[in-house]
């Protein structure tokens, strides 16, 4: 009996941990909760659909110490046949009264970041996302050389729910 429902327990749990549509998920931690503007964060990732379409998300954890509502973001998504695609994306992190927008208790915050929507892989292979930030104070030419208050990035592919 109790053997079981020992194993009726684990069935449920593999169950509910395999109905989600996450493909891929992975962070990187940043030392001393400070990106450093020449850090460039990557990510390698294979075995992917080739048919169904995925969308991309970015996930970012920050502190109360990330001193912006907002976070400039340059990124790469290098392709297994030599093709890139760059981009300069802008979130919003906050709310005008400063209130965070992710998720979590307590003074850490996580964000998912739309990336890219309804994209197919078109071939197999590894794919590399590169991520560098690009943050300024305004008026300013050069960069926010360390930026405070972001402890994680990462980024998860999911399957397209449509």
């Amino acid at each position: 009996m109790l053997r079981s429902f020992t194993l009726s327990i684990i069935l449920l749990l593999l169950l509910v941990s395999c109905s989600g549509t996450t493909i891929k998920s992975e962070y990187q931690s940043l030392k001393g909760a400070s990106w450093h503007k020449k850090d460039t964060i990557t990510f390698n990732f294979s075995e992917l659909d080739t048919i169904e379409k995925h969308n991309i998300f970015i996930n970012v954890r920050n502190d109360q110490n990330y001193p912006y509502s907002n976070l400039f973001l340059i990124t790469e998504l290098n392709y297994p046949n030599g093709d890139v695609v760059k981009d300069t994306l802008e979130y919003t992190m906050a709310l005008p009264d400063g209130t965070w927008l992710g998720k979590g208790k307590g003074s850490l915050k996580e964000s998912k970041l739309w990336f890219r929507e309804n994209i197919v892989f078109p071939s197999s292979g590894v794919y590399t996302l590169q991520i560098v930030h690009a943050m300024r104070k305004n008026g300013s030419i050069p960069g926010v050389v360390d930026l405070e208050g972001i402890t994680d990035v990462g980024f998860q592919i999911e399957k397209n729910k449509q």
